[in-house]
């Protein structure tokens, strides 16, 4: 009995037992399916966590694109009304000086219509009082002209002999033609060549005091760069524009060359040649003549040929010469027309200094022109005075003196050309005298 009962306590244990690793078993799987769907979840929020992230950065980006997007067009819109206001303002501007400038030449023309009127209107009515001083002045005029003739035909005759020196020099130059090309064979010589005809330009169309020759341009250096344009800087200050001239003849020559051979490949390797021969030319006067703020910013290089000019043209140099280097090509025409610019530009600054000292010796000339009308009213006051005391004297005087000699008796021509001592031929002279005034004295009776 106690076996079996302890058997059935085993039995019953063992079931139990096995009851419960089911259960845990069970438990396990319960917790290992909540882990998964724990797992699950967490990676399904991340996954819409970064999704929500993307959208959210997306939004953001697209947001922002937009704000750049207006602010772009806000400072697009304001940059253009600012260059519009300014291009309004310098039109004013101008508009402005040029009608001050009419106005100014309005004035003086004016000005000196009134003063040539005037004058004309005191010369006639000073003609009229000067009747009796022609003879004379037409004496010193005659002579005045006589000597200035003789000086034009002297002035004449001097010209002609320096035309005839001058033909005899042209013909020295002509015969002198054929060292021309000796000459341009000489690197020195080509340069001094490209010298002086920049010096003839500058001389030509600027005033001395407007440039300089062999200038220092650059502080520190010992450079000194063939020509320099003096531009107004601040505060009566100079700034330098460098002009420096350059003919690379041998790379020229052997271009010319080429196109007369009509040899593509020999024109190709001259023309390469000729332009770095010019890029070259235009760094060294970038490197050692441009040194801003003393100096503009940009340089000029002068080719002495028009056909050396328009092969750097038709080469594209311009403007890689003018990004590269800051240095502005120039041939002989274009220098001259820029230099032309450059001369109505200080013209009109000159106008614009000089306008108030012209209003001040146009006052000076008014009031010294008043103080000439008041001297003239006085001579005039003295010449009536004059004429008034003229009058008295023929008039009353000479009336009363032919009364007083009325009843005189008169004698003959012979007579009284006897008495009076006087020549045979003034005779009837005097008596002509003597029987008019007594018959305008009766007449004045």
């Amino acid at each position: 009995m106690d076996t079996q009962v302890i058997i059935a306590l085993v039995i019953v244990i063992l079931a139990a037992a096995a009851l419960t690793l089911a259960a845990v078993s069970l438990l396990k799987k319960e917790i290992e399916a909540s882990r998964r769907e724990t797992v699950q979840a967490v990676q399904s929020a991340v996954n819409g966590l970064g999704q929500l992230l993307a959208d959210v950065q997306r939004q953001t980006g697209e947001l922002q694109d937009k704000r750049l997007a207006e602010l772009n067009a806000q400072l697009t819109e304001r940059n253009d009304t600012l260059q519009k206001t300014v291009t309004s303002m310098l039109m004013q501007m101008d508009q402005r000086l040029k009608g001050s400038a009419m106005e100014n030449e309005q004035k003086l023309e004016n000005m000196r219509t009134a003063m040539e009127n005037r004058l004309t209107a005191i010369q006639e009515d000073n003609g009229k009082r000067l009747e009796e001083m022609r003879a004379t002045v037409d004496e010193k005029l005659q002579k005045t002209l006589e000597t200035r003739i003789t000086q034009s035909f002297q002035l004449v005759s001097q010209r002609l002999e320096e035309v005839y020196k001058g033909l005899g020099e042209m013909q020295s130059l002509a015969a002198g033609v054929g060292d021309l090309k000796k000459v341009l064979s000489n690197v020195k010589t080509r340069g001094i060549l490209g010298e002086i005809q920049l010096g003839a330009i500058l001389e030509q169309i600027l005033s001395p005091e407007q440039y300089e020759k062999d200038v220092c341009t650059k502080a520190g250096s010992g450079d000194r760069v063939e020509f320099a344009i003096k531009l107004p800087g601040d505060q009566e200050g100079v700034v330098y524009l460098p002009i420096d001239a350059k003919f690379p003849a041998d790379a020229y020559s052997k271009l010319m060359e080429a196109y007369e051979g009509g040899n593509g490949a020999e024109v190709e390797l001259a023309a390469v040649q000729l332009v770095r021969a010019i890029k070259t030319s235009a760094k060294y006067i970038h490197d050692k003549y441009i040194d801003p703020p003393g100096t503009t910013d940009f340089g000029i290089l002068f080719l002495p040929f028009e056909g050396l000019y328009a092969e750097v043209v038709r080469r594209g140099l311009v403007e890689v010469l003018q990004r590269e280097y800051k240095i502005n090509i120039a041939g002989p025409t274009t220098m001259a027309a820029l230099l032309n610019s450059l001369q109505m530009g200080f013209k009109t600054l000159a106008i614009q200094k000089r306008s108030g000292e012209v209003w001040r010796t146009l006052g000076a000339v008014r009031t010294e022109f008043d103080k000439f009308d008041e001297v003239l009213k006085a001579a005039q006051k003295r010449l009536v005075m004059v004429n008034e005391d003229i009058d008295k004297l023929v008039g009353v005087r000479t009336r009363g003196i032919r009364r007083k000699l009325r009843d005189v008796e008169k004698l003959s021509e012979a007579e009284s050309v006897q008495v009076l001592g006087m020549e045979g031929d003034g005779g009837e002279d005097a008596g002509g005298a003597g029987t008019d005034p007594e018959r305008d004295g009766e007449e004045g009776e």
